[in-house]
């Protein structure tokens, strides 16, 4: 397993993975030394979340292998069906399950992504309409949202 530290408008970020894809995206509240040389396995990801940062990537094209049971890794694949800049609630994706009642299982499966940013948790918010809980704060769950929706901004000429 492979891994390397890069900075991020929302901190240092890890970033793990071999030649079967991207195991683990995560923001640290701790301080890193940033690598100094990538590895092979992590350049497309690495590159990937700069452009997503700067504003030119909507979508990610990245092999990924995230650990998880059957039931989080189908919820996962919900979320990655949530177009960018959009926001769905956690009852609609238990409603896209199948069942309402597993609205809590759904929840927790979420808090568990191990794909931070590319498998966009960030993108489930309450029916309400508020920000619910966000492993990496919430703070940064709004600065993603925002940055999402700024980046569909177009000129009117």
């Amino acid at each position: 397993m492979q891994e390397c530290f890069i900075n991020t408008p929302l901190g240092i970020t890890k970033i793990e993975g071999d030649e079967n894809g991207i195991s683990s995206v995560s923001v640290l509240e701790t301080k890193e030394n940033l690598s100094e040389v990538i590895p092979v396995q992590l350049q497309n990801c690495v590159s990937q979340l700069k452009e997503y940062f700067n504003g030119s990537r909507k979508k990610f094209k990245l092999k990924l292998n995230p650990k998880g049971t059957d039931f989080q890794k189908k919820i996962w694949s919900f979320l990655q069906e949530i177009p960018f800049g959009q926001t769905t609630s956690y009852l609609e994706l238990s409603k896209k399950y199948g069942d309402v009642k597993a609205i809590r299982a759904v929840a927790n499966a979420n808090g568990k992504n191990p794909l931070w940013v590319i498998i966009p948790c960030h993108r489930v918010i309450g029916s309400d309409g508020s920000l619910k809980g966000y492993a990496g704060g919430l703070y940064r769950k709004q600065w993603l949202l925002n940055h999402e929706n700024s980046c569909k901004q177009q000129s009117l000429f």
